[in-house]
């Protein structure tokens, strides 16, 4: 198993038809995105999330939770919640829920996230919930 400070992470900006992924180490406490899965009413195109667990073999994932603004709680915000104890539940790894608000909005209004226009929004909001979380977290032993 990897030591804390070198433990790699995947991050998850949860939505009902899209599904935004970021990859993140520890050690660099740093996040960059990686990727766009779909989902259909709700339900995750889960192939697509394995494919990406085999392929990093991360070490833990960190799914956005969304709030309202006063910190109450949303329909997506129990949505996210399912959505880590089925990833807890399919893959056997800890599960962390990061608390996110406006992960989108920072997105859409960072003007060093419009240089890279190409990029599709999902990955960029997972990569801020990711970076945020990174950074906010001593290294665990």
């Amino acid at each position: 198993m990897a030591t804390a400070h070198s433990q790699t992470l995947l991050g998850f900006d949860y939505g009902r038809k899209r599904i935004g992924v970021a990859v993140g180490q520890q050690v660099t406490q740093s996040a960059s995105p990686l990727a766009t899965v779909r989902a259909r009413d709700g339900k995750p195109d889960w192939p697509a999330i394995t494919r990406l667990l085999e392929e990093w073999k991360p070490d833990a994932l960190v799914v956005g939770i969304p709030y309202h603004m006063d910190g109450s709680e949303q329909d997506m915000t129990r949505a996210a919640q399912r959505f880590c104890r089925q990833l807890e539940g399919r893959y056997h790894l800890p599960v962390y829920q990061a608390e996110e608000r406006l992960s989108s909005w920072v997105v859409e209004h960072d003007p060093a996230q419009h240089a890279r226009s190409g990029q599709a929004i999902d990955p960029l909001s997972a990569q801020v919930i990711l970076q945020d979380w990174l950074q906010q977290k001593e290294p665990r032993q």
